[in-house]
C-alpha cells in the first residue's frame, strides 16, 4: 500500500449557516486543513469554532486497498476533536486501532455513512453538527486499515501444513498425515512491510487455530460476527509459542506456528493439554513501547 506524503490536504465542508441577510439557499464553506502521512496522528487547523450544521465526510486521500464490506470487519484508527475550541475527544494512534462491524449499530449511522463503500487504506474527514446534549461539533479523521495480512509470499518448507485463503483472507489449514514436530514451527507465509513486533508491545491479529491430531477448528478470529483481536505479545500472557513465534516478525505478515503441547496448553486443564496446536497469524498491527531490560 502506497504511503501518502505529509502535504497539506484543504477539504471543503459545506456548513448552511442561519445568518442574518443569508437566504436559505446560501452556503458558507468551512475549510479544514488536513496534514500528516499515513499511520500519523493527522493535524487539523480549522477556524474556530468551526459551524457544523449537518453530517458530512470527505476524503482526504483515497486507499488503493479493497472496498470495506458492510457487515463485515473494518479496522480503524482515528482521531477526534470539539470544533468549539480543538480539545481532544479521543484517538487511537497512541494505544491501538479500534476493530468494528461495518454496521450502523456498531459505528452508529453517521460513522457508518462516514466509511461505507470507502476503500483500506482511505483517510476521511467527518464532521458533526452539535447535539442534543450540548456536545459541540466534532471534527474526526478515520484510517481504514488492513484486516488481512499483506505483503510478499513466502514458499513454506516442506511437511508443515498447509494454507489455503479465502477470497476475504480467512485460512483453512489442512494437517499433513505425518507425527507431528517435537520443537515450535515458525513458518512466514506472507512478510508484510511494517515494523517487526517487539515483546511488551500489543498487537492486533486474525488467527485460526486446529489441533495437529484431527485438523479440527478449535479457535478462530474469522468466525461470523467476530472480529480480529488484540493480545499483549512477549509478556507471559500467550502461549508461550506465540511469545516466542511471534515477536520480531513484522506488521502485515500471516505467520503459521506449530506449537507442541510444551509450549501450548501442556500441563494446563484443558482438552487441548497433549494437543499440538497449528495457528495461522495475520499480524494487523503492533504498538506500544517494548518491555525494558
Amino acid at each position: 500500500m502506497r504511503r501518502h506524503a505529509a502535504a497539506a490536504v484543504v477539504v471543503a465542508l459545506a456548513a448552511v449557516t442561519a445568518l442574518v441577510g443569508c437566504s436559505a439557499e446560501q452556503e458558507q464553506q468551512a475549510e479544514v486543513e488536513v496534514t500528516g502521512e499515513a499511520g500519523s496522528v493527522p493535524e487539523l487547523v480549522y477556524e474556530r469554532p468551526l459551524e457544523v450544521a449537518e453530517s458530512r465526510a470527505e476524503l482526504v486521500w483515497e486507499g488503493t486497498g479493497p472496498e470495506v464490506v458492510d457487515g463485515e470487519p473494518v479496522l480503524v484508527d482515528y482521531y477526534a476533536e470539539d470544533g468549539t475550541d480543538g480539545t481532544l475527544i479521543g484517538e487511537t494512534y497512541s494505544s491501538e486501532p479500534k476493530p468494528y462491524l461495518l454496521s450502523a449499530e456498531a459505528l452508529g449511522v453517521d460513522i457508518y455513512e462516514a466509511l461505507r463503500g470507502r476503500t483500506v487504506g482511505s483517510r476521511v474527514v467527518h464532521l458533526v453538527p452539535p447535539d442534543a446534549g450540548n456536545q459541540g461539533p466534532t471534527v474526526a479523521v478515520f484510517d481504514l486499515l488492513p484486516t488481512r495480512a499483506e505483503g510478499e509470499p513466502v514458499d513454506p518448507r516442506e511437511g508443515v501444513p498447509t494454507v489455503e485463503l479465502a477470497p476475504d483472507g480467512e485460512p483453512t489449514i489442512t494437517v499433513p498425515a505425518t507425527e507431528p514436530p517435537a520443537d515450535l514451527v515458525v513458518q512466514p507465509l506472507i512478510r508484510g512491510a511494517g515494523p517487526q513486533v517487539q515483546a511488551g508491545q500489543v498487537i492486533v491479529v486474525q488467527y485460526t487455530g486446529v489441533t495437529w491430531s484431527d485438523g479440527a477448528e478449535f479457535d478462530s478470529s474469522w468466525s461470523e460476527g467476530k472480529l480480529p483481536t488484540v493480545f499483549p505479545i512477549g509478556v507471559d500472557q500467550l502461549v508461550p509459542g506465540w511469545d516466542q513465534g511471534l515477536v520480531e516478525q513484522t506488521v502485515g505478515s500471516q505467520v503459521l506456528l506449530v506449537v507442541p503441547p510444551h509450549l501450548g496448553y501442556g500441563g494446563g486443564d484443558t482438552e487441548l493439554a497433549d494437543e499440538t496446536l497449528v495457528f495461522v497469524v495475520d499480524i494487523l498491527a503492533a504498538r506500544g513501547g517494548p518491555t525494558e531490560g
